[in-house]
């Protein structure tokens, strides 16, 4: 196979047709089609299923796609460090982010790199905990933020100590003043989300064996507020979520405290390209000053 065609492999992996992947690479649809066809007799296996609704992998796709990655994570390292070595600094920097990090910390981490950095083109991504993991694994973000009770088998290096906290209805009284603890949920209605967005709220309870009694479910941080602000229930939230919620509850620390560590994630450090590997050291710095500031 030749580095056009894993190229073109990534694409349809990315995104899902050989039609779409065709428009991302100004390809044709049937250049699309003949390169894989190609792949796949040179191969003596098939790469992707094909169906109406698009293309997936199948087994031996999947199982090929980390070398396909590692031969384009190389081959962009090698042309990043010669634009580099003739005195120029550009790239593509790709990263992977759930909603809480993104509304706190992305634009300032972006605007603060693009200044030292202004040829360099950086493209968010946002999603749950899952779509993040996928979206590194799959190759396609370079950078992915996730909490350490969602990175799974990637390596991943903790930033940031972000708070639990229990969020209840102005008309709920905990036994004690300035905090609350576990075991008064054990009673509670609980406001619960979709478990690839708190694996975090999950952990806890595990750890401390507390089952909950759920009376909603839904799927983002507003309408799990906007439930709680209702009383119809209680709920557990990191506090860089609460710093942009409009609703009037009331948030208590647990005791004694309890945290989700926040990270950073690549598929492979040692593969990174110049200009993933500034933004990797450019949010470790980031991370550290406002350990320094704030903690």
């Amino acid at each position: 196979m030749t580095l056009l065609a894993y190229q073109i492999f990534q694409a349809v992996v990315e995104q899902g047709s050989f039609q779409k992947a065709a428009e991302t690479l100004s390809l044709t649809p049937s250049a699309i089609s003949h390169a894989i066809s190609t792949a796949e007799k040179e191969l003596g296996f098939p790469l992707f299923n094909r169906n109406k609704s698009g293309v997936t992998l199948t087994n031996y796709g999947e199982s090929l796609q980390p070398y396909i990655l590692t031969v384009l994570n190389s081959d962009a390292k090698l042309q990043q460090a010669i634009l580099e070595f003739n005195g120029l600094t550009h790239g593509l920097i790709k990263i992977g982010t759930f909603s809480s990090v993104c509304n706190s910390f992305i634009p300032d981490l972006v605007t603060t790199f693009s200044k030292l950095h202004p040829n360099i083109e950086i493209t968010i991504y946002q999603g749950t905990y899952d779509d993040v993991y996928n979206w590194i694994k799959t190759g396609v973000v370079d950078l992915g933020f996730l909490s350490e009770s969602s990175h799974n088998d990637l390596e991943i290096t903790a930033l940031y100590q972000d708070e639990l906290l229990c969020v209840v209805p102005k008309s709920f009284h905990p036994k004690h003043r300035s905090y609350i603890e576990l075991e008064e949920l054990k009673n509670q209605p609980f406001v619960s989300q979709h478990e690839s967005t708190v694996a975090d709220i999950q952990h806890l309870l595990h750890k401390h064996h507390l089952k909950v009694h759920s009376s909603c479910h839904v799927v983002d941080d507003l309408s799990t507020i906007a439930m709680v602000s209702a009383g119809l229930g209680v709920c557990i939230m990191p506090e860089l979520v609460m710093r942009s919620i409009p609703y009037d509850v009331v948030t208590y620390s647990f005791q004694p405290p309890e945290y989700r560590t926040i990270g950073i994630c690549s598929l492979n450090t040692n593969l990174m390209t110049p200009a993933v590997k500034s933004m990797y050291k450019h949010i470790l710095k980031y991370f550290k000053s406002l350990d320094l500031t704030e903690k």
